[in-house]
Parts: structure tokens; C-alpha cells; sequence
């Protein structure tokens, strides 16, 4: 049974989120409203997969939350239109790693064996996409 937290969080006013948000633009603050909307960690959000946005269903999955639990979050209305831009930016990245024959995204092992092609198809792809490449510490 875990014990108590005999810390208060810190929480923010709402003035202090906008002042905040003040210092952001682009990505970056685009990132710092999902994060803050849907109350997700900074690593769930730095995990979204394209797949993992359903707008239809006004829906966000996060796969690869705390303790490894799957849950949907409520996705914020007023971000759909920022994030489907955002997914235009990250398709675009998508198809220039393609055309340069990229290795893909990175997968879980067990997915990597069941559907090797799965890390180069599109719903994989990474929502916030880092702008740089890294090398696949199992392949090299």
C-alpha cells in the first residue's frame, strides 16, 4: 500500500499558465497546451503516435502511460485545429524521411517481430517528431 504524499503539488493560476504560454510559440507551445488541456505527462506526450489521435471521437490514447496502462483522455476541442496542422508538419517530415529511405520509427520488440513494416507506415509516426535523427541503439 503506498504511503501518503506529504507534499502539496504545486499548481498553477490560470494567469500563471497564460504567462507561461506567453514565452511559447509554434511546437513548442502547441506541446505545453495538450499537455496542460489533457492533464498528460511530458513523457505521454512526447510518446503520441499519430494513431493515438482520434478526432473523430474527440479522443486522445495514451499507450504508454504510467504503471503501462492504456486510457483515453478527452481531447480539446479548441487544440483540433492546431494538431491537425501540426500532423501536416509531421507527415511532412514523415515523407521526407521516406524518400530518403529512413529506417522508420522506433517500435516495441514484440511489434517489431509481429508487423516489421509497421515503423515505416504512417499512423506510427510520431506526433511531436524530433527534428534531428538518432541512431536505433538494436540495429545501429
Amino acid at each position: 500500500r503506498p504511503r501518503p504524499s506529504r507534499r502539496l503539488p504545486v499548481v498553477l493560476t490560470p494567469d500563471e499558465v497564460v504567462r507561461i504560454l506567453g514565452f511559447l510559440e509554434g511546437e513548442h507551445r502547441l506541446f505545453a497546451q495538450l499537455l496542460y488541456g489533457t492533464g498528460m505527462r511530458i513523457s505521454e506526450g512526447l510518446q503520441l503516435r499519430v494513431k493515438d489521435l482520434d478526432f473523430d471521437h474527440g479522443t486522445i490514447i495514451v499507450r504508454e502511460g504510467k504503471g503501462s496502462k492504456v486510457r483515453a483522455l478527452m481531447l480539446p476541442e479548441s487544440l483540433a485545429p492546431s494538431l491537425r496542422e501540426q500532423l501536416s508538419r509531421a507527415r511532412a517530415w514523415w515523407l521526407k524521411d521516406q524518400a530518403e529511405g529512413r529506417s522508420g520509427v522506433a517500435l516495441p520488440d514484440a511489434l517489431e517481430r509481429k508487423y516489421p513494416r509497421a515503423g515505416h507506415s504512417w499512423p506510427w509516426f510520431w506526433v511531436f517528431a524530433q527534428h534531428t535523427h538518432s541512431t536505433d541503439p538494436r540495429s545501429g
